[in-house]
């Protein structure tokens, strides 16, 4: 991982020597010092990129839910984008999972034909005889419907017992509260009310959706779980999954992570699976494309 391999490479002189002046130019390129240092610089930041291209520092990933994730993520945005000049999300720092999540999936359908009654509902009874499920959930549920003085929750704290929830539960609890299956308006209620959606997801007001994505991106959790949802969630139509990657187990797990970042998703209502930040595509301006194409990599994506 990238905080392993950052302490490896800090005991090794060269390396050290190229990563510290990396470090230095990630910091003025956010600082907009690169501009005032002119070319000599900028040959310096590269080739100590190029560098350390060979370290296994260049190479690294983090694992979601790990004890120094942030700072994980940290060293692998610094070594990733900020010298490359773009912003795109394109690559997940998160190494991939070998999940066997596409079993639980497969018995998904099995389950929801033989249950007549709510799925929810059941997902949230099996939920409590869980030891690990019950004590992660009473952790969000408490932070997340005690209200301020002068707010209904504390949203901070709200948001990071459910990211602990998502991160720590076995898939086949917090998935079967998230995405069971629904035949009646009380069911999918309950499912839409999972992650306490008057304090994780709902707002006074809703920002348009590219100024949410960039304030995502400000945040190294948040930029980072939205950046394993474009790529785990890409869709191809001629694909047997509809997923590019062609694990839609994969999709589903970033789907979640996703939740208690400023981008936490939910289902829009009762009557349908279509999904959301809570954002809107409204004074877009110019920009109106590029945001509904962001929209709807949520609400209209055939693989997630």
């Amino acid at each position: 991982d990238c905080v392993k391999a950052s302490d490896q490479c800090l005991k090794e002189q060269s390396c050290s020597t190229k990563y510290r002046t990396l470090r230095q130019c990630v910091a003025g390129k956010e600082s907009n010092f690169s501009r005032a240092t002119g070319l000599e610089a900028k040959d310096e930041c590269k080739s100590a990129m190029e560098a350390l291209k060979q370290k296994s520092l260049y190479n690294c990933r983090c694992k979601r839910g790990m004890k120094k994730e942030k700072n994980c993520l940290r060293i692998y945005w610094s070594m990733y984008q900020s010298l490359q000049g773009n912003d795109l999300l394109e690559d997940s720092p998160y190494e991939p999972v070998n999940s066997r999540l596409s079993d639980i999936f497969r018995l998904a359908p099995i389950v929801s034909v033989l249950s007549k009654g709510n799925n929810c509902l059941d997902a949230a009874k099996a939920c409590n005889l869980n030891d690990t499920c019950k004590r992660f959930r009473s952790a969000y549920i408490t932070p997340c419907t005690s209200s301020t003085s002068n707010e209904i929750c504390n949203k901070r704290k709200c948001h990071k017992a459910l990211r602990l929830f998502f991160d720590k539960v076995p898939p086949k609890h917090s998935y079967g509260m998230l995405f069971c299956s629904c035949r009646d308006v009380a069911c999918t209620e309950r499912r839409r009310q999972t992650i306490v959606p008057v304090c994780s997801y709902e707002d006074r007001e809703k920002p348009n959706c590219l100024n949410l994505q960039e304030s995502c991106k400000k945040n190294y959790i948040c930029r980072s779980r939205l950046a394993d949802f474009f790529t785990n969630c890409q869709p191809e139509s001629r694909s047997v999954s509809s997923c590019l990657k062609e694990n839609y187990a994969d999709c589903l797990l970033a789907y979640s992570g996703l939740i208690g970042t400023v981008m936490t998703p939910n289902y829009i209502d009762s009557n349908s699976l279509s999904v959301a930040p809570w954002c809107d595509c409204s004074n877009s301006g110019n920009d109106i494309d590029e945001c509904l194409k962001f929209l709807n990599f949520f609400q209209d994506n055939i693989c997630l």
